[in-house]
């Protein structure tokens, strides 16, 4: 349960102690779904302990201000003046649903239903502006030329249905604070959208940082034991590197729409959003056909040494998506998965700094679900909601994740099966590819040959077809690679079945020194 009356609005949190003090103290009873009883109180001795941090959470200078006056629930079971919460008596008999199945409900309506419905009551208010529900209208609703982004979602609804609408009505609404409305769920929502990342967040760096490492100990040290590193100075050639910014690359690239999120706008378009986005989860351009858009944007970069070979480019047109470029603002990001197809990946930054955690495959972090066949995964609504939720959890992990800041032309390997996180600490532009070498190719091929193949395979329209497309395009081009990888792999299995000399030299039922003589 929330409350915002110390640090989750900036406060500092004070160091735990604990001394002896009277205070009021009793017991509430629950109803139904936040619908609390006022206690009564009598006084008694009890030990208060206080918390101490460094620093608490703080807020963005750009954090959203349509909060409309919602407080988390914490701050109702505190309040000594307010007696009611205007969400229950708002919603009537729909109280007792949670506020998720409220929102569900509501997501069914047209944007004009959901306007009428604001005007009902001070908790509908509140509902039918929840900025996700229009955010959904809009990009349900966006044809091929995309979307102007207005301010706020809802405003960009109106603006395009009905252009000549005087926004300064819906503007003055937008302003309007309703007291006594609390709602974790809500609250939690505007606080995501509105922390900074808290430094402690930021200060674990424990990734190997390698620069002018040669292929082959890359190879050794990292590929085959599947390990993640950084790479500085890998990329310093690149022209990407000295040009790619907003005016260049909104020169360069015109009238091109690239895919955000399911709608496609032109770069242009998309900054006005990014500029002016003030949400939970900002939507992410990640286009994976951008350099057969802009050739330029292509020739721009070239794979770093440690990844040039390849072996999906065997399939020619027919390989599965591989390389995207990555555009979005502080505060977007790709939240906890698995890269596609057992591939791995390099992901090399031009612009911005980008946050990253990092699980090895047979560490599943806090708070993600993957289902048991691996082609869902279930985990918190933002990356900030996990950092909020989990992220102290694996400080006292024997096996921790492995983190760091990637900054501007800096290269980051992630290895297959990897469990990853990223969260763009500024406006970053970026490139990642998915790539398959020597090292990793018996792995996808045993992925791609797996019975539920059709489902966890992505990037490509024949996802039942691809292992034997694969597989006879190997065979053709390196006859022989498949059967040798196959032996070494064998040979390392054995090798770690094979006993040590102390273990050799013991006798295992008596414990004892075999002589042989």
């Amino acid at each position: 349960m929330l409350s915002c009356k110390r640090s989750l609005l900036g406060r500092l949190i004070m160091k735990k102690k604990k001394k002896k003090r009277k205070t009021k103290i009793g017991k509430f009873i629950k109803t139904q779904n936040q619908n609390f009883q006022k206690p009564q109180y009598e006084e008694v001795e009890e030990e208060e302990v206080e918390e101490e941090r460094d620093e608490g959470f703080s807020l963005k200078r750009s954090a959203p201000s349509k909060s409309y006056g919602v407080q988390p629930l914490g701050n109702f079971l505190l309040s000594s003046s307010s007696s009611n919460n205007s969400r229950n008596s708002g919603l009537g008999k729909l109280y007792k649903l949670t506020d998720e199945l409220v929102l569900d409900i509501l997501g069914f309506l047209d944007g004009t239903d959901l306007g009428v419905l604001g005007t009902v009551s001070k908790a509908f208010y509140i509902f039918s502006n929840y900025e996700p529900l229009w955010r959904n209208l809009v990009l349900d609703n966006t044809n091929t030329n995309g979307f102007s982004f207005n301010e706020s979602w809802k405003l960009t609804y109106v603006s395009i249905l009905k252009p000549s609408f005087d926004m300064s009505i819906l503007k003055g609404c937008e302003s309007l604070r309703v007291r006594d409305f609390y709602s974790d769920y809500l609250f939690q929502s505007w606080l995501c959208a509105s922390l900074e990342m808290k430094p402690e967040w930021l200060e674990r760096d424990n990734i190997d940082r390698k620069c002018g490492m040669s292929v082959e100990e890359f190879v050794l040290n990292y590929e085959e034991p599947n390990k993640p590193v950084l790479l500085e100075g890998c990329i310093e050639n690149w022209t990407a590197l000295k040009k790619w910014d907003k005016e260049y690359l909104i020169r360069v690239c015109g009238d091109v729409q690239f895919a955000v999120g399911p709608a496609e706008l032109k770069l242009e378009e998309y900054f006005k959003y990014s500029d002016g986005a003030r949400e939970e989860r900002p939507l992410y351009l990640f286009d994976p056909k951008f350099s057969e858009k802009v050739p330029a944007m292509g020739s721009d970069y070239e794979a770093p040494q440690y990844f040039r070979e390849d072996l999906f480019a065997v399939l020619g047109k027919e390989r599965p998506d591989y390389r995207w470029v990555i555009i979005g603002p502080a505060g977007s990001g790709s939240s906890f998965h698995i890269d596609p197809n057992s591939t791995s990946a390099w992901n090399a930054v031009i612009k911005g700094s980008k946050k990253w955690v990092l699980f090895p495959p047979e560490v599943v972090p806090p708070g993600v679900h993957p289902s048991p066949d691996g082609a869902e995964v279930a985990c918190p609504v933002s990356i900030i909601e996990w950092f909020m939720n989990f992220y102290r959890e694996t400080k006292s992990w024997k096996r921790r994740p492995v983190e760091c800041v990637c900054k501007a032309g800096e290269v980051i390997f992630v290895p297959n099966g990897w469990w990853h996180l990223v969260i763009n600490l500024e406006e970053s532009i970026a490139i990642t590819q998915n790539y398959v070498s020597r090292s990793n190719l018996l792995n996808v091929l045993d992925f791609l040959k797996r019975p539920n193949a059709s489902e966890l395979v992505s990037g490509t329209t024949d996802r039942v077809n691809l292992y034997d497309k694969f597989k006879g395009a190997i065979e053709s081009s390196f006859p022989g690679t498949i059967k040798d990888l196959e032996l070494k792999a064998a040979e390392k299995e054995a090798e770690k079945k094979k006993p040590t000399f102390w273990e050799s030299v013991t006798d295992s039922k008596v414990g004892a020194f075999k002589f042989s003589f």
